[in-house]
């Protein structure tokens, strides 16, 4: 664990202190898109924040090969190298379509080509556990195409969801967290050292975002782009084509004894093959249905629009950084919660406590439509959202702030200052603040709303 601590550590502190001079780079060439209608940054923000973060995990991949623990994972197995050359395929992709939006088939096809080349150095699902028929073993072909489809799933779902400041970083950390104390688990608890990559990968994972997180927490000095969200994605993908194709669930020794007694021991097997989609639940949700909204309305799946989950927290009136520590919530609830069951599954009290966690949850969620509203007397030591106005200045006549001779009123009276209350601020829905990864950017020179024509 020390060495996982250390490699960790040593990720985060290259990304951070990369990223200081990659804002600069990414100033002085000119990777600062215009604002656009779907953003809410009020000014031009650099991307590239990925250079940052690869050269992190290179330098995480470096120090596990020379601590002797960890060691044996880069002489036993191929996967470390599969996993440096996928990366560096697609942070390559990311860092072109940042500075020049290269076309969406391209990217798409950068995406699958990487998938392919991790698939030719043993990165590759071999078996899966079935429930009730055991483990089922792939044909190449079989295991290229999962593999592949699961690496592209995972990157659009992670880039789908970099829509405000710190929000992909953070719930890919959380994700991260719950795998690798899921795949910890595996090679600690039943001595497999097949799962030894998966938490390798994890743990640098870890530290890529953590590296990142200050840079691009509310407000934002630099965004990853696509070279950081493209690159994390496929990290993701990795730790769990690693950790669900390469160990073999008979090394358990669980399919023993009756039927009922097998399939519910092998329960922790089982969960290999939902955990990565329920870790990255939210940003898989939020991509089915903006495929689904905008092929109901006539748009390409791959357009921009404000229909995105973030989005709809800003809408009903949560601030920036509420939205993004709620979408926190959900992701550690749901990969925390899957995990937990895992390792007991059969203690009811975890589902239980997901589900008043969930209640609370909801809670926060729908907070702003419960907004409380202080006593007259109290309105002087809270904050004006917490305030009654009884005076609207769109309802009240044009001569509201004048008395009958025409001079202005007291500045002290009530009504004074009710009218001078500003009115609510609507939110303005936020956008990907990199593009969708498969997708390409709009240019809107004004602030239409997008995807519609002028």
């Amino acid at each position: 664990m020390r060495d996982y601590l250390l490699t960790l550590c040593v990720t985060a502190a290259v990304t951070y202190l990369l990223t200081g001079p990659v804002r600069k780079f990414a100033i002085a060439t000119g990777a600062m898109p215009e604002i656009r209608a779907r953003d809410v940054h009020r000014e031009p923000t650099p991307r590239l924040g990925g250079i940052a973060m690869f050269f992190g995990l290179c330098a995480g991949l470096l120090v596990a090969d020379h601590l002797q623990n960890l060691n044996s994972v880069f002489e036993l197995s191929n996967e470390p190298r599969a996993l440096l050359s996928g990366a560096a395929l697609i942070w390559i992709i990311g860092v072109l379509d940042d500075k020049f939006e290269i076309d969406a088939l391209i990217k798409l096809g950068g995406q699958m080509i990487a998938a392919g080349v991790m698939v030719m150095q043993g990165l590759t699902i071999l078996w899966i556990p079935v429930p009730g028929v055991g483990t089922v073993s792939l044909t190449s072909w079989q295991g290229t195409l999962l593999t592949v489809a699961l690496v592209v799933i995972t990157i659009n779902a992670v880039n789908f969801v970099d829509g405000l400041d710190g929000l992909a970083a953070g719930m890919v950390c959380i994700a991260a967290a719950a795998f690798f104390l899921y795949a910890y688990r595996i090679w600690f608890s039943y001595g497999i050292e097949a799962a030894a990559p998966a938490s390798l990968f994890t743990a640098i994972l870890m530290g890529m975002c953590l590296g990142f997180l200050p840079h691009n927490m509310h407000p934002a000095r630099i965004f990853m782009g696509d070279s950081g969200s493209m690159l994390i994605g496929l990290v993701l993908a990795a730790a769990a084509i690693s950790v669900t194709g390469q160990v073999d669930p008979d090394a358990l020794k669980i399919f023993e004894g009756s039927t009922r007694e097998a399939t519910h021991a092998a329960l922790p097997v089982f969960i290999p093959l939902l955990l990565p989609l329920t870790i990255i639940a939210i940003p898989v949700a939020d991509l089915v249905l903006a495929i689904v909204r905008r092929t109901w309305n006539g748009q390409s799946p791959f357009a921009a629009d404000r229909g995105h989950l973030h989005h709809r927290l800003l809408e009903i009136g949560h601030s920036h950084s509420r939205a993004v520590l709620i979408m926190y919530f959900w992701s550690a609830l749901i990969a925390f919660g899957v995990v937990a069951y895992s390792v007991h599954s059969a203690s009811m009290w975890i589902v239980m406590l997901v589900v008043a966690l969930s209640a609370v949850g909801l809670v926060l969620l729908l907070l702003p439509r419960f907004t409380p509203r202080a006593p007259r007397w109290a309105e002087a030591f809270v904050p004006p959202r917490y305030r009654r106005r009884a005076v609207r200045p769109h309802l009240a006549p044009a001569s509201s702030a004048h008395d009958a001779q025409g001079e202005p009123a007291a500045s002290g009276t009530a009504e004074s200052e009710a009218a001078a209350e500003p009115q609510e601020r609507t939110p303005i829905p936020a956008g990907v603040n990199g593009a969708t990864a498969i997708g390409a950017r709009s240019r809107l020179p004004d602030r239409r709303k997008a995807g519609t024509r002028g």
